[in-house]
């Protein structure tokens, strides 16, 4: 039965590389029929929130990674504490006095007898990793018999849960040989490793909070309007590759594909173009509800008319935020007759009454038919000269939506009432 987990520290937001570490544990829990853990480790008292506790619980099943068993590592102190007395009692570990140099006193800590021995462990997507703990020393597993360190706890942890694979970020494998050493002074099977390669930004560096602040967090892609859906897709897609052409892929489609094999060991691009480009893909797929379902916690107010134009435009739902561009649809706009000027050329009343003479003939009123209706005019006279007046008339606006697009959005009656005000300007 294989056993994975996800085990962040309750200390601050959940990064990006953390996503995409939970995501491959669970899609290969998933893959092999197995069990997916969600452990959170609090040792650090001194850091660590329940506010983080309970992001880190809703960001993940937000994203759909569900876990199959949830253990606070905190609540299993008595595990922990029963180790080191063994490990003590076996004389595996001693107790060591040693001088604090910020307080100038001596304190008492616990220190694992190091064998002093190579380790090989086969890494299932480096190889074979050989490394001397020679160089490791007699090294520390508890401040105390109350506070067992990260090494301690995650050894004992993974071995009572039935951890079968630990599948994490490659900073971890100067951890692996310490973490194989007490594994065997404890008499506990090895589990198999996997560590992924870094996350980099676009320069190739390490993706960090301090370098890149909350652009590396899920809860700034949340707040930003990204969905679960395209963030799944995306960060299984940075280092790892299905050997195939295909890029869309659901959670059920990566759990039959997903292989560790194929994970890359350089480091894999954290693009934002590319995870733009997925959000759009996954907007595009869905009805007009469902769009406006997601939407609603990032807009109000919006015209009916103008949701079918907002679905096909958005790429990522907090643009939805501003849609002054759109406020010519509530009320009627305001221009000086240069406005309706093309270029350095004076606006051509003649021309547009032309325009407003075809509009006027077109019956079944949608962008498609005013567009082939308008569309020979403009080849004729000129583009700018045909549309930019028209696109003025209309919206009073730079920047807009095409002219064919805003006169569905108006409707007849009020694109020819609009197009009659900058006749009468001129």
């Amino acid at each position: 039965m294989v056993v994975t987990r996800f085990a962040p520290s309750p200390t601050g937001f959940l990064h990006m590389g953390g996503v995409r570490t939970a995501l491959y544990s669970f899609l290969f829990a998933r893959k092999h029929k197995g069990t997916f853990a969600l452990r959170i480790e609090d040792t650090d008292k001194a850091r660590n929130k329940d506010e983080w506790t309970q992001a880190l619980v809703s960001d993940l099943d937000w994203l759909g990674l569900k876990h199959d068993v949830y253990v606070v590592q905190s609540d299993r102190l008595s595990n922990h504490q029963s180790v080191i007395k063994k490990l003590i009692d076996s004389g595996q570990a001693y107790i060591s006095k040693e001088k604090d140099v910020k307080e100038g006193q001596r304190d008492e800590v616990i220190r694992f007898k190091n064998p002093n021995k190579k380790v090989t462990f086969t890494d299932l997507i480096r190889g074979d990793i050989t490394v001397d703990t020679t160089d490791l020393g007699d090294f520390v597993i508890a401040r105390s018999m109350e506070e067992p360190v990260y090494h301690l706890a995650v050894v004992v942890d993974d071995f009572e849960m039935g951890i079968t694979h630990i599948i994490r970020a490659e900073e971890h494998i100067s951890n692996t040989p310490r973490h194989i050493l007490i594994q065997e002074a404890i008499g506990a099977p090895r589990p198999l490793y996997a560590h992924l390669p870094l996350v980099l930004a676009d320069d190739r560096s390490k993706l960090s909070k301090r370098k890149h602040g909350e652009k590396v967090s899920l809860t700034y892609y949340r707040s930003e309007g990204y969905l679960p859906e395209a963030i799944i897709n995306f960060m299984a897609l940075t280092g790892w590759n299905p050997g195939t052409d295909q890029e869309m892929f659901s959670l059920d489609e990566l759990i039959e594909t997903f292989d560790l094999a194929k994970v890359q060991k350089a480091g894999g691009i954290f693009n934002v173009k590319k995870l733009k480009w997925f959000n759009k893909q996954y907007i595009s797929k869905m009805s007009l509800e469902e769009f406006k379902k997601i939407a609603a916690p990032f807009v109000s107010n919006v015209n009916e008319k103008l949701w079918p134009l907002l679905k096909e435009r958005t790429t990522i739902l907090s643009e939805l935020k501003d849609l002054s561009e759109f406020d010519f649809l509530d009320k009627k706009p305001q221009y000086s007759k240069e406005k309706l000027n093309w270029k350095e050329k004076p606006g051509n009343k003649a021309l547009l009454e032309e325009t407003k003479t075809l509009v006027e003939s077109v019956t079944d009123f949608t962008k498609e038919n005013v567009k082939s209706t308008l569309w020979p005019l403009a080849e004729k006279e000129g583009k700018g000269e045909v549309l930019w007046p028209l696109r003025i008339a209309l919206s009073g606006k730079d920047k807009s939506p095409d002219p064919f697009i805003l006169c569905e959005l108006l409707g007849k009656e009020e694109s020819i009432s609009r197009i009659n005000h900058a006749i009468s300007l001129l």
